[in-house]
């Protein structure tokens, strides 16, 4: 191995240490480092729509159970729901509660003016980015766990519109 010690001074020794030092600390800080303990937060739990045919007017449910992981949405998390019927319009769009885990189930009814055809149900945590493809995690802390990247696909079940 090479050293540079003979060549380089004492003083840019010390401060090339100190750059190096204070470059660790901030990547450590900033969420690159090693995990400070616990699971890192998870994708979103699959979810149903229940029955999987309905008309304008009746109602369906739309739900899935709590995640076996730690999704960390909070007390007040909130699914968000969005009805885009046959003929692509948005018909519906609303929340729900949903559990700290993702578990939720909420009963939403189909808009009278949905088009018949296949309605795109889409079902996804409302106010947090859910899947995680910036690098940057909103649901937890600053530097407190590596991320869980998941895919950014708009999740949709679908469900048939008749009259």
């Amino acid at each position: 191995m090479v050293s540079f010690a003979g060549l380089i001074p004492r003083r840019t020794q010390r401060l090339a240490l100190m750059l190096w030092a204070a470059t660790m600390v901030m990547l450590a800080s900033s969420g690159c480092g090693p995990s400070v303990g616990g699971a890192p937060p998870c994708s979103p739990p699959e979810y149903a729509v229940s029955p999987s045919s309905a008309k304008p007017g009746d109602t369906v449910t739309v739900s899935a159970p709590d995640a076996t992981c730690d999704p960390r949405y909070g007390a007040d998390a909130r699914i968000s729901i969005v009805l885009v019927d046959a003929a692509g319009i948005e018909v519906l769009k609303t929340t729900a509660p949903m559990a700290d885990a993702g578990g939720f189930s909420a009963v939403v009814e189909i808009p009278i003016q949905s088009a018949k055809g296949v309605m795109a149900v889409n079902a996804m945590p409302h106010g947090v980015d859910w899947c995680d493809d910036t690098g940057r995690n909103n649901r937890v802390g600053r530097g407190e766990l590596p991320l869980e990247r998941a895919s950014c696909a708009l999740p949709t079940k679908p469900l048939n519109i008749t009259n």
